[in-house]
């Protein structure tokens, strides 16, 4: 993460001067006037440009690659049960099942024309006048068919709810 108030970013960001800390732990400008000469402040500006830098660079290697002993110890003690990893699996599996009905149920009900229409509109998030444009049809008839398509599809999943939860879910 990038620090603004950094001694390198608080250099960096003032051209005409080299900003540091004092004794004190203030910053402190140092500008042009201070030197004898231009060339000596830009010598002076360069170099500490350069050194902020490098460690503002070794910081950043040391932080990179530094693990907090506080969040290792935490993450030794999060270790799931096996009650928690046989309900995770169970979970895995029922959702997994309740996807291949949905598919086999949505393959069944609906037309590959409405299938598409209702994806392109419903997942790629298209409009009606741009699936229109691009089977070339007017945007009316999509609207009916999209909204045929939902229909259909309401009536199948009421009565695969009451089907499932009759048969215990299969």
């Amino acid at each position: 993460m990038f620090d603004r108030n950094s001694d390198y970013a608080l250099n960096k960001k003032d051209p005409d001067a080299i900003v540091c800390k004092s004794a004190t732990g203030i910053h402190i400008r140092l500008t042009r006037a201070d030197f004898s000469s231009a060339e000596e402040f830009e010598k002076w500006k360069r170099w500490s440009d350069e050194n902020y830098h490098a460690i503002e660079k070794a910081d950043h290697r040391h932080s990179n690659r530094t693990i907090s002993l506080e969040g290792l110890a935490e993450l030794s003690f999060a270790v799931l049960s096996a009650e928690t990893e046989v309900m995770d699996q169970y979970d895995q599996e029922e959702r997994a099942r309740l996807c291949r009905l949905l598919a086999e149920g949505l393959d069944a009900c609906l037309t590959a024309p409405q299938r598409r229409r209702l994806w392109l509109y419903c997942v790629e998030g298209l409009t009606i006048k741009e699936i229109a444009a691009q089977e070339k049809v007017k945007h009316q008839n999509i609207s009916k068919r999209i909204l045929a398509a939902k229909k259909i599809l309401k009536k199948f999943l009421e009565r695969w709810v009451q089907n499932g939860t009759k048969n215990g879910g299969k």
